[in-house]
């Protein structure tokens, strides 16, 4: 199980995943028989194109995350593509899942440890907050006396 984890850890998974799964599912929501997509054209071999292109990407994704940039802009133009070409991008569950794991794959940056979080507690939870100090009374800027 951790050796799974360290290769997850150095690729975009998720985004990989939900492009993958975006185009699958837009697979899955095509009704036509491929005798009758053959029969239709070019834009009934586009419904079965996209998405399949869009599996391909995903897993090139999690296979070579070198080129995840590439992947990722042809992932979400396939997946834009599919709005058109196969039944509203498969009922928008599929377009959008591809679009997510496009921009998630985008945004991933290698070698990037875990963010700290930006609010976290100075205080322990039952201890109170001290209150702030308060500058010297007639102490002005840089320590210098007002009065002076």
């Amino acid at each position: 199980m951790a050796g799974f984890g360290r290769w997850r850890g150095r690729r975009p998974f998720w985004g990989g995943l939900l492009l993958t799964a975006g185009g699958a599912e837009i697979l899955v929501t095509e009704k036509a028989a491929l005798p009758v997509v053959m029969h239709i054209g070019m834009q009934g071999l586009a419904g079965y194109l996209l998405p399949g292109l869009m599996v391909v990407c995903g897993l090139l994704i999690l296979l070579n995350p070198a080129q995840r940039l590439f992947y990722s802009i042809v992932g979400v133009l396939l997946a834009l593509g599919s709005w058109v070409t196969s039944n509203l991008g498969g009922f928008l569950v599929g377009m959008l899942l591809g679009v997510a794991g496009s921009c998630l794959t985008f945004g991933w940056q290698p070698d990037v440890g875990p963010r700290r979080r930006r609010f976290r507690r100075r205080f322990p939870r039952g201890a109170p907050a001290a209150a702030p100090e308060e500058p010297a009374a007639g102490a002005g800027p840089g320590g210098l006396n007002a009065a002076s």
